[in-house]
């Protein structure tokens, strides 16, 4: 797990950009539209969860990879691969693996003023034992939409996905995802930040509603950008135990 408030002391530190970076630094670190490639390391720590007295945690390890137009496809394409180290309760402890690795993969229909985009995603059954994910391979629809401008950048991300192969003796999954965006951009690449997931269970239809405030700073190193941040996360409304209460949620994104 990280050290956020650490990493966040030392931003601080760090030498300001030009006004003129700033904004462009910014917009390639915290635009999930941005056609550049990226790397990220993210951690999701909920020391806190409805009707229990245990703790969840998730790092993620996560690449982003931009696909040019082409004749085949005649849009731009993101590709975004996440592979998890969860820690989830056990009795008597906690069991740390791989989790559920997800890809997913949007096409850029439309660039200018709100970026839209729109495409597939699968969950592979892929956690290191059963407690450390849904044991069900799952397949589903993204789609974002971005607005940006030199002060803010607002929109939203949105996934559904439901399983539809895996262990027969685990229950069916079918979740969907609701995640509003907004950065404000401030001086010396400094930016304000809220990003927390809604999410749904279907299923058991279980839900919580996040909502983070938090703070970063993007800066050059060399030709590539890189970006840290801490965003603690309330959930404000719930349905059912054992969904967060509280989240710590921080990363660091390098941008080439």
């Amino acid at each position: 797990m990280f050290k956020p408030l650490l990493l966040f002391g030392v931003l601080a530190l760090l030498p300001a950009m030009s006004q003129a970076d700033e904004p462009d630094a910014i917009e390639k670190a915290t635009n999930p539209l941005h056609l550049s490639t990226s790397v990220a390391l993210q951690d999701y720590y909920t020391p806190e969860l409805y009707g229990s007295d245990r703790h969840l945690n998730d790092t993620l390890f996560r690449a982003t990879v931009p696909v040019a137009a082409g004749d085949w496809v005649p849009v731009p394409q993101i590709l975004r691969i996440t592979v998890p180290l969860a820690t989830r309760p056990q009795p008597g402890g906690y069991s740390t693996g791989l989790g559920d690795i997800n890809l997913f993969d949007i096409f850029l229909l439309k660039q200018d003023g709100v970026k839209i985009g729109v495409g597939p995603l699968i969950t592979a059954s892929s956690a290191a034992r059963d407690e450390l994910g849904s044991g069900k391979w799952q397949a589903g629809l993204s789609a974002i939409a971005i607005k940006s401008t030199p002060q803010w950048m607002a929109g939203t991300l949105v996934q559904w996905q439901k399983s539809f192969a895996g262990d027969e003796a685990r229950r069916d999954v079918e979740t969907a995802t609701f995640q509003p965006i907004v950065i404000y951009k401030l001086p010396k690449g400094w930016y304000v930040r809220t990003s927390g997931i809604w999410t749904w269970d279907r299923e058991s239809d279980d839900y919580y509603i996040p909502v983070g405030l938090g703070g970063g700073r993007a800066w050059k190193a060399g030709n590539k950008v890189v970006s840290a941040f801490i965003e603690p996360q309330w959930t404000v409304a719930h349905k059912g135990d054992g969904v967060p209460e509280f989240t710590l949620f921080a990363g660091i994104s390098i941008v080439m």
